[in-house]
């Protein structure tokens, strides 16, 4: 699950990891308030507005049909009220977003964090997520932190450094230093960076997060580090220990079909394609997509609708892969392990009759348990269903539907 900004830094200061303080907003008065709260509370200069969306690149990215930019300085309370005006309730496009863009609906008012002038602070970048290939949590971090990260990656690799950690004994001491060191930090920004990494590997780990990005992390002029910006997503299947955390999820963030979607326990995921494909098990679906793109179509869709597929969840599958206008047929494929390859059958045949009529093909390759009895139930159904055994025999269809 993604969180916002705004949520990951009230996350962060229960683990005593220093951010960049700020409030977020839902109107322009709200952001004028909160201007005159940091300007009171802080002493700043000036205030950051930052677009609140799922999505990287909002300082480069801009409000459709204007040259706002996500992210923006405000030195006065007009400039909060015009910034305001932008960004809540526009669309803002950037990189991550792609041409569609995602809507404004908060924004973040922030702290001046420069107050002494640029020459006196540094920005850094550092990041924590699970190495797989390893079975390691790992620490990326980098001297050049700030927008342009993936090009510091792509043009000079020997800038981001990596410190893998163990997760039974977590991050240790000589670790912590070590990362401060190739930061070059010295005297007091040493330490208070030492702090900080461990701080915000406890809260890595006692949040259950799959990656935590702080970019910028920021070295202040009198050797303050602070979390200036965070992005957090948390292991969806450790969500029933945090239930506070979970009541945070934005799902207007969100595809709605695959929030629709799990309310059905279904694990859906869209994608761009023009065959839409309904699996039990996602070993079998990764490979029904393999299969899809071989057979000359493109998957509209990742769905796996799990080992107990019934008439309900075949129904909703259905109806969640028909609401894609690129759908140019449906691939059905079941392996009847756990689940009866007739039961399956029944409730597409009865998902079918439900939904009433379907215009674009309907491929079922059903294998396993019952596989014969299921095939004739479909074959007599007198729907507009094609029925398959054979893998070879759907690939074929679906190659048919799609020409």
């Amino acid at each position: 699950m993604n969180l916002h900004e705004y949520q990951a830094k009230e996350l962060l200061k229960r683990y005593h990891v220093p951010i960049q303080e700020g409030i977020a907003c839902s109107t322009v008065s709200e952001a004028e308030d909160a201007y005159r709260f940091i300007n009171s509370e802080y002493g700043s200069k000036f205030a950051v507005i930052k677009a609140q969306i799922h999505a990287g690149g909002r300082g480069k990215g801009k409000i459709k049909g204007t040259e706002q930019r996500g992210v923006a300085v405000a030195k006065s309370l007009d400039d909060v009220k015009t910034i305001a005006q932008n960004l809540l309730g526009g669309t803002l496009v950037t990189v991550q977003t792609g041409e569609a863009g995602k809507l404004v609906s908060k924004i973040f008012v922030a702290q001046d964090v420069y107050y002494d002038g640029p020459e006196q602070v540094k920005e850094f970048y550092l990041s924590i997520l699970m190495d797989r290939s390893k079975g390691k949590n790992v620490v990326m971090y980098s001297t050049e932190g700030g927008m342009n990260i993936e090009d510091v990656a792509h043009e000079t690799p020997e800038k981001i450094f990596k410190e893998w950690v163990h997760p039974g004994g977590g991050l240790l001491p000589f670790q912590a230093r070590k990362i401060a060191f190739n930061l070059g930090l010295s005297g007091t920004a040493f330490k208070n960076c030492v702090k900080f990494v461990t701080n915000l590997y406890n809260a890595f780990v006692g949040l259950d997060c799959s990656m935590l990005e702080i970019n910028p992390m920021f070295k202040t002029s009198d050797a303050k580090i602070i979390a200036v910006d965070c992005k957090m997503n948390i292991d969806d299947n450790a969500l029933m220990r945090h239930p506070d955390i979970a009541a945070m999820r934005d799902i207007t963030e969100e595809d709605p079909t695959e929030v629709e979607a799990a309310k059905y326990n279904l694990n859906f995921v869209k994608l761009d394609g023009n065959v839409g494909c309904m699996v039990n098990g996602a070993g079998l679906a990764m490979a029904t997509m393999d299969m899809i793109k071989l057979s000359g179509g493109e998957p509209a869709n990742f769905l796996d609708v799990g080992g107990t597929a019934n008439a309900q969840t075949v129904e909703a599958g259905f109806r969640i892969i028909l609401k894609d206008p690129k759908v140019k047929a449906i691939l059905i494929n079941i392996f009847g392990g756990i689940v009866r390859c007739d039961r399956v059958a029944q409730g597409v045949i009865d998902a079918y009759k439900s939904i009433g009529n379907i215009e674009i093909p309907i491929i079922v390759r059903l294998q396993g348990t019952n596989a014969e009895i299921a095939k004739e139930l479909i074959d007599k159904s007198g729907l507009k269903v094609e029925s398959a055994i054979l893998l070879s025999e759907a690939a074929e269809l679906v190659n048919k539907a799609v020409a």
